[in-house]
């Protein structure tokens, strides 16, 4: 087994990467193994983690990585008195193997001994140290000292290479490492040399002149004035002489040494370089991709300043081949030294992958070396490989690559040429790569796919069942080949036939094979390079209840503590069997999630999957219920049944995070409930439907709020559970109240009262009788509903709650307001603002400010209107409810016109509008259409107006909201004449004074008024 700390901490065995973990296991491993042999302490290994700020479980965190390093590294590391040991042969590990090297080349008598050790020394390095790992401390203390002895490695093994008067080797090697840190003027030195002494005299001094600028423009000083005697001494044309380079060794050694030193050696030559192109057949219809291809080109095409490499990243299936084919072929012409293509066999049936030095073998002797004259090490046909291209515009595509160790030897470094590499790995350590990581393809691409190889008529004919054709493939670019090769043989088939075969889950992977190519076989392979555990998480994965999973709930469904789990999630995403879609957030591509599924049907226990869901369900439910209290006050004061749950559980402090949870989960919540009634646990599915209720209604998703609340009172009235079945009634009565259901509603809410007064319920009792205010409310039976407020407002200062007294004082204010009882709303609505409620002040403060601004306005006060309506509007902004956001914006359009300015109007309630649609909030959507109606009307706009106020209309008919229609009716009797007949502007007048007659509200005396004007004119 060996160990890699010169770039991304790694492990091989017998040449197969094992996989080390997450950045923190590879951080504890990797400094353990920097300082082998001796101790390192928790105190060190936690401050290099997380700097002067870590957790409070940090000594915790270390031990589970050990634990799991020493599951993957077995008798590798040890427990000392004050920490941890790695004990392994020096030589397996990269680092130590480096510094041994430079001993050796150090001590080493004759020039071309040294070089060919320095080379080695130096090959032992694949990248930055620690990369992707570790804290600022770790950086300073042990990444940055070991790249400065890589910079004197290299400086050394220069100097070697001057005294054997290799100077093309020097510039090819030098001229990329110079741009990565321009502030080594040895390396410069030497590289301006060596560009003299080879007979490229223009590009020695450029190289100069960009030392020199740099070094004025960062640090304000020029060069050291041994590159300023060189300088003199090139723009004389002398011989580099006094100045050159000086080795360590005599000047008869250097010049009498004619033994072969490697490749490189002066009795050696490198063969003659054959052009060749090897690239794959372009497939003629290639589509999509279409940013990646042109940055491709774009790369490909600038001029050969570096040795330009491209990693192609992603999943099995996702076309990567097919584009760094598809860009070579266009790339061809650009290097005409040659187009070579080869595939390493990562992931491949039946095969190993390619190990570098076979690898090498090919490519040499695919540009002109002779098989038996190969040299034998990986790091002379390494060098031998690199010296046969110097100079050369090459093109390489190393196809299907499974680590860095495999790819390293493999990548010219001569300027001019260019190297596509395709992976499922992350490949993180090619140093200067540019990565293109694949998705899928969208819907309007894979419709395009089909259009190109099917022709566009028979796409066209059949629209929507190619979309759903493209939805089951989920974009993966083999899935859509497979599927478009298949119609194309037989012709009969429609996309509504290929539909329904790929809806059967049991036979979509059969239905995603063809003539070799196969999607479940893709996918199989990098199953197959996982190991035991990873395997286990890939498969309870699959198992996940919704669409995606954050790390907590992943926690929950594997069984682990959150950092372990963290690591087992990164050890997926790295070979990409699973999306990180947002930080800490993880989903499936649709087909990878199904084959997980599948493989844990067929390999795990049932026992054990339904356990593994269980706790994911029961971290939704805790998780719901905590964040339910955040959002706004419970109806129901219950414990929840989500035994263990807190293990996993994430803190939410504020209503903000609690709304960012729901948010980040709604999609999963609802599987959560079905998980339960399918489990017959009818107690945890009615808790989590309520807990759902507050987000989901006020997030307008009251479709879906329907079903789970359906489901959950089925289950309930199925085991006679009285409290649930009454708790979800209320849930969905008010449900079908935000819908528009009125009658259904009351029904509902009544069909709760009666369960709970037998149960003996009277908080439940109260919160039925507010949501029967609020349905009596929105139909315009305000007294009703102020009975029913002020029933729940004794009800909840006979208890002493605070927060829900402050709610039905709102509540009440809100009717004086309809009811035009001005006094009546600054009292109750002042009182709700006084209430000591701690955090959950600017929820209540952003309807009570609301309703003293709407008072304020209706007063006369618009200073006074806009200043209160302002605060309103930032405590909804910040609580993140969009309700009120929506109510906020209306009254300042209705304040504004008030004021005189109806432009300013009519953009609030436009504003409120959008809102609305934004949010699918519909609840207040007629009575915005009123108040945008009326605004137009004052605004001398009554065509506009007649629009706003039919819509309205229209609306508040099909919710009941008979207030709302009277309201609109009487504004469009009110538009100036011959904007509506006098027939029609008569006949909604009086059905308006009725409505207003029957809800007893001020606006009867208005609609009489109005009526009778138009009576009496001629």
């Amino acid at each position: 087994m060996e160990f890699g700390v010169l770039g991304p901490i790694s492990a091989w065995s017998d040449g197969e990467t094992i996989p080390v973990g997450g950045p923190r296991q590879r951080c504890v491993l990797g400094v353990l193994l920097v300082d082998l042999g001796k101790e390192v302490t928790v105190d060190r290994l936690i401050e290099y983690l997380w700097d002067d700020n870590p957790p409070r479980t940090a000594r915790s965190v270390i031990q589970v990585q050990i634990s799991h390093l020493r599951r993957a590294f077995p008798d590798v590391i040890q427990t000392t008195a004050g920490g941890y040991m790695a004990q392994v042969q020096a030589d397996r590990v990269d680092l130590h193997r480096f510094r041994r090297l430079v001993a050796e080349a150090q001590r080493a008598q004759r020039p071309a001994d040294a070089l060919l050790l320095w080379d080695r020394a130096l090959s032992c390095w694949r990248g930055q140290p620690f990369s992707g790992t570790g804290s600022d401390q770790l950086w300073y203390a042990v990444s940055q000292p070991l790249l400065e002895e890589r910079w004197a490695a290299i400086a050394a093994w220069a100097e070697c290479a001057f005294s054997l008067l290799r100077y093309s080797d020097i510039v090819t090697r030098l001229t990329p490492l110079v741009r990565e840190d321009p502030l080594r003027e040895r390396l410069q030195y030497l590289l301006i040399a060596a560009l003299h002494r080879s007979g490229q005299r223009a590009a020695a001094l450029n190289v100069f002149h960009e030392t020199r600028g740099y070094l004025a423009k960062e640090l304000g000083v020029d060069p050291s004035p041994e590159v300023m005697e060189l300088y003199q001494r090139i723009l004389q044309d002398s011989d580099v002489v006094s100045g050159e380079p000086q080795s360590h060794f005599n000047d008869d050694s250097v010049y009498s040494d004619t033994e072969p030193g490697g490749p490189f050696s002066e009795g050696s030559a490198a063969p003659d370089f054959q052009s060749r192109n090897d690239l794959p057949r372009d497939i003629p219809d290639f589509t999509g991709r279409e940013y990646d291809l042109r940055e491709l080109l774009r790369i490909g095409g600038q001029a050969a300043e570096r040795a330009e490499v491209a990693v192609i990243t992603g999943p099995g299936g996702a076309g990567k081949t097919t584009l760094a084919i598809h860009a070579a072929h266009k790339l061809a012409a650009n290097y005409p030294d040659g187009q070579l293509f080869i595939d390493l066999y990562g992931y491949t049936v039946d095969r190993e992958p390619l190990a570098a030095l076979g690898a090498l073998g090919a490519l040499l002797r695919a540009v002109g070396a002779e098989a038996e004259t190969l040299p034998e090490s990986l790091e002379e046909r390494s060098a031998l490989w690199r010296s046969m291209i110097v100079g050369k515009r090459l093109l390489v595509v190393l196809d299907n690559a499974v680590n860095f160790a495999q790819v390293s030897p493999l990548l010219p470094a001569s300027p001019g040429s260019m190297t596509l590499v395709t992976t499922r790995n992350d490949l993180p350590g090619v140093s200067g790569a540019r990565y293109f990581s694949l998705d899928m393809l969208s819907a309007e691409t894979s419709l395009q796919l089909f259009s190109t190889v099917l022709g566009p008529e028979r796409v066209e004919r059949e629209q929507e069942q190619a979309q759903q054709v493209a939805q089951l493939c989920g974009g993966l670019p083999l899935a859509l080949r497979i599927v478009v090769g298949r119609m194309l043989s037989r012709p009969r088939w429609t996309f509504a036939h290929v539909a329904q075969r790929l809806g059967e889950q049991q036979r979509r992977f059969r239905e995603l094979r063809i003539d070799g190519q196969s999607v479940e076989a893709v996918f199989e392979l990098s199953y197959q390079s996982l190991n035991t555990v990873q395997r286990t998480t890939f498969m309870l994965l699959g198992m996940m209840i919704g669409s995606s999973i954050d790390l907590h709930g992943a926690a929950a469904l594997l069984g682990e503590d959150p950092p372990t789990a963290d690591d087992l999630l990164q050890e997926l995403v790295s070979v990409r069997l699973l999306d990180e879609s947002g930080v800490d957030l993880y989903r499936f591509h649709d087909l990878i999630g199904a084959y997980a599924r599948q493989k844990a049907l067929a390999d795990i226990n049932s026992a054990e999957t339904e356990a593994a869901r269980l706790r994911l369900a029961d971290h939704y439910l805790d998780m719901a219920d905590r964040a339910a209290d955040l959002i706004g006050p419970r109806g129901h004061e219950y414990e929840v049944s989500a035994n263990g749950a807190s293990r996993y559980r994430r803190e939410l402090t504020s209503n903000k995070e609690a709304v960012s949870w729901f948010r980040r989960h709604q999609a999963n919540l609802a599987p959560a409930v079905d998980f339960y009634a399918a489990l017959g646990d009818g107690e945890k599915a009615w808790q989590l439907a309520d807990s759902l209720w507050g987000f989901y209604a006020l997030h307008g998703q009251t479709e879906l709020l329907v079903a789970i609340q359906e489901r959950a009172l089925s289950i309930s009235r199925a085991q006679k559970n009285d409290r649930g079945s009454a708790v979800t009634l209320i849930g969905l009565g008010i449900t079908h109240c935000l819908a528009g259901r009125f009658e259904l509603s009351l029904k509902l809410l009544n069909e709760a009262r009666d369960i709970l007064k037998v149960v003996t319920d009277p908080r439940g009792e109260a919160r039925v009788a507010g949501n029967l205010g609020v349905v009596y409310e929105r139909m315009g039976r305000f007294h009703d509903a102020l009975a029913c407020f002020h029933q729940v407002l004794d009800y909840a200062l006979s208890v002493g709650d605070v927060r829900l007294s402050a709610v039905q004082r709102n509540n009440i204010g809100m009717l004086y307001l309809t009811l035009g009882d001005i006094p009546k709303v600054v009292e109750y609505s002042e009182a709700a603002l006084q209430t000591d409620l701690g955090d959950g002040l600017p929820r209540i403060a952003a309807i009570s400010l609301r309703q003293l601004g709407e008072a304020s306005a209706q007063q006369g006060d618009f200073a006074g209107a806009f200043k209160k309506l302002g605060e309103a509007l930032h405590y909804a902004q910040i609580t993140e409810t969009p309700q009120q956001q929506i109510f906020i914006h209306n009254a300042l359009g209705v304040a504004q016109r008030g004021a005189g300015d109806t432009e300013a109007a009519v953009a609030s309630h436009t504003r409120a509008l959008e809102l609305s649609e934004e949010t699918a909030q519909y609840s207040g959507a007629a009575e915005i259409l009123v108040e945008l109606g009326v605004t137009h009307a004052r605004a001398r706009e009554p065509g506009q107006a007649l629009l706003a106020l039919e819509r309205a209309r229209t609306l508040a008919v099909e919710r009941s909201e008979r207030y709302m229609e009277g309201r609109a009716l009487l504004a469009i009797g009110q538009l100036p004449r011959g904007t509506v007949d006098r027939a029609t502007a008569m006949a909604g007048l009086s059905t308006a004074l009725t409505i207003f007659r029957d809800l007893r509200v001020p606006l009867t005396e208005e609609a009489q008024t109005a009526l009778d004007r138009i009576r009496d004119s001629v």
